[in-house]
């Protein structure tokens, strides 16, 4: 299976983000979107088993650097990219750690042991992705790592009903126990007023959206469309899910088609006019 098969298959907001690139350029994100996407479905899988996993994250991770025997043809290609564009191999390992975490971790107690997952499954991703984008101002990359952690963590907001579903809570331990709302209660899906106090999480994240917006140096802004892209998105998702006060237990939150469109249509003029980013949700 191809790069463009794998990124066609999946539903991902990022594959829409995709449409302000020039030809060669989401060619080449298209690659490197595949690669994250193998790397997930592998942790993911419910077919393999935890040393299966591990050994093939192993091998990707040998993949990165060097050939081996009857390794996908997208192999090669992420090589070429990562020669292409002079990419910085630890964060394509980073992105391999942080899917690894998944393999092993179902708990953070500290949101600082949280923020490094988000790190590595999405910051790390991001500054793969701007290297492909083209940027001049190394701020940028700053940029890239609070937009990484906002993204990530309305992730982690949205899918908290359904992380319960696979014995997971991402929300940090410490911040249960600030709210004496126990994880007994939360795997009960108990919705009160010390679950809504939770919306704590949510303010993290809209910080690091305005940390994002606030980074990036305007003559990126037209380059970092796709990721703005993004970012307007998913500041959409978490408006919705506070404007409906994270009814997180009963229903999953999505934006439908018309408004993303509005919102990439928006983002695409905004990048024409190089208007600076948004900074609230």
């Amino acid at each position: 299976m191809n790069a463009a098969t794998i990124t066609r298959q999946s539903k991902s907001n990022l594959a829409l983000a995709f449409i302000s690139l020039g030809r060669e350029r989401k060619r080449d994100i298209i690659i490197f979107y595949a690669f994250c996407r193998v790397i997930d479905d592998i942790a993911d899988s419910a077919e393999l088993t935890l040393a299966e996993k591990e050994l093939r994250l192993a091998k990707w991770r040998q993949m990165l650097q060097a050939p081996a025997p009857d390794e996908p043809l997208l192999a090669q290609d992420v090589r070429l990219l990562i020669e292409k564009y002079s990419l910085p191999v630890g964060m394509l390992e980073e992105i391999i750690a942080g899917v690894e975490m998944d393999l092993r971790i179902v708990r953070y107690a500290t949101f600082k042991e949280l923020r490094l997952y988000c790190y590595r499954v999405a910051s790390a991703v991001g500054l793969v992705s701007i290297e492909i984008f083209g940027y001049r101002n190394a701020g940028c990359k700053q940029y890239a790592i609070d937009l990484g952690l906002a993204l990530q963590m309305t992730n982690i907001i949205r899918d908290v009903g359904k992380d319960l579903q696979d014995g997971r809570i991402y929300l940090p331990q410490e911040d249960l126990a600030r709210f004496n709302y126990s994880e007994t209660e939360l795997q009960d899906r108990q919705y009160d007023e010390r679950f809504l106090r939770l919306e704590f999480e949510a303010a993290r994240a809209r910080e690091f959206f305005f940390r994002a917006a606030a980074a990036l140096p305007s003559e990126d802004r037209r380059a970092m469309a796709p990721a703005e892209i993004m970012a307007s998105i998913y500041r959409g998702l978490l408006r919705q899910m506070e404007l409906d006060k994270f009814r997180l237990f009963e229903k999953e939150y999505r934006l439908s088609k018309l408004e993303k469109a509005g919102r990439v249509a928006t983002q695409l003029l905004k990048s024409l006019l190089n208007l600076p980013p948004r900074a609230s949700v």
